[in-house]
């Protein structure tokens, strides 16, 4: 049973953040902290096959459904994280329906997709029977897709007819980009956008998730859209902003007991 995609079809809101540094401690981590769900982030960092494997089996450990967000466009690395069994994966930057419909179905096998067969980790090292894990445990692995450019939102209505995406995951700072408003993610611009595509994506009864936002104020704009998903925070930022703050505290007190 895929836990994640058991609280999406319950319609529980899921609450997680991202891991963006080598180190697998920080998936067993974030699962002690009580978070939902860790995102394994391998399109804008330098993780290795090894270090994406090794935060696999932290999470799991820590019992903390794990998704991996996919680089672009890369059909190798797509294959490989597919064969480790993850329990969700996402697709950024997608542009268009069509394109969308080949990157689904490279994680489904025949006669679904185009997807090759080798899976390792995924069918427990032989654990699973192969057949088994093709015509049903493949099928629970959850697929998520970022809408990160205003053509996707404009092709929202053609894309939601596909049965094999289990949610949307906004991407605001790309998002904001794509309307010629880069970074500005609060903007009248972005924000009309989001909500446009949110509408039509509940109409539908997708799940609607957001990566954003470091701080509370951000966090308390994204949950009033009433998102399915929301991950904020990330591994790398939780270390600088404790690190900055109690160093901020020590030379503060160290001042005063120097007086």
């Amino acid at each position: 049973m895929n836990i994640l995609k058991e609280k999406l079809k319950n319609k529980e809101r899921i609450l997680g953040t991202l891991v963006s540094l080598t180190d697998a401690c920080l998936c067993e981590i974030m699962g002690n902290i009580g978070y939902d769900c860790v995102w394994i982030d391998t399109e804008h960092t330098y993780m290795s096959y090894k270090d994406v494997l090794c935060h696999l089996n932290a999470a799991r450990s820590a019992k903390i459904p794990a998704i991996v967000r996919l680089p672009q466009d890369d059909l190798t690395a797509t294959k490989r994280i597919l064969e480790m069994g993850p329990d969700g994966i996402i697709f950024p930057m997608v542009q268009s329906a069509n394109e969308l419909k080949k990157l689904i179905e490279t994680t489904l096998y025949p006669p679904y997709g185009t997807r090759g067969f080798g899976p390792l980790r995924a069918i427990g090292y032989g654990k699973i029977d192969a057949l088994e894990y093709v015509k049903e445990k493949s099928f629970e692995m959850c697929r998520f897709v970022q809408i990160e450019h205003i053509d996707m939102i404009n092709e929202l209505d053609e894309i939601i007819k596909n049965p094999y995406i289990d949610g949307f995951i906004f991407g605001p700072n790309d998002l904001s980009g794509s309307l010629g408003d880069f970074l500005n993610v609060y903007g009248e611009k972005t924000m009309a956008e989001i909500q446009r595509a949110s509408y039509i994506l509940k109409n539908a009864d997708k799940a609607v998730g957001l990566a954003g936002g470091m701080g509370e104020q951000d966090i308390k704009i994204w949950s009033d859209l009433k998102l399915d998903m929301l991950f904020a925070g990330a591994d790398w930022c939780f270390v600088y902003n404790q690190g900055k703050n109690t160093l901020k505290a020590m030379k503060a007190y160290s001042k005063k007991g120097h007086n």
